[in-house]
């Protein structure tokens, strides 16, 4: 099971490989802002994973926190975004 983990840790870590591609050529800022969603995802995935693989159950703690400051990361982002335009 461990080594199943560890090859989707791998997987995880190019997805943020080619997140971070993106952003670097971004015409757009929602498009990076997109790309910075998808960190957060990514991270929230591989510290899970990272939970279950060194069996500490406080980094589910970790991953919980990440998860709600990438949500209140878009929403600040739409917000600001919302002035702008108006």
């Amino acid at each position: 099971m461990i080594p199943f983990l560890g090859i989707i840790s791998f997987i995880l870590l190019a997805s943020i490989l080619t997140g971070l591609v993106r952003v670097l050529r971004a015409s757009r800022p929602v498009e990076r802002m997109l790309a910075a969603q998808l960190f957060g995802t990514t991270a929230v995935a591989i510290i899970l994973i990272l939970s279950r693989m060194m069996e500490m159950p406080a980094l589910l703690d970790v991953a919980m926190v990440f998860a709600l400051l990438a949500a209140v990361t878009l929403v600040a982002y739409v917000v600001l975004a919302g002035r702008k335009v108006s």
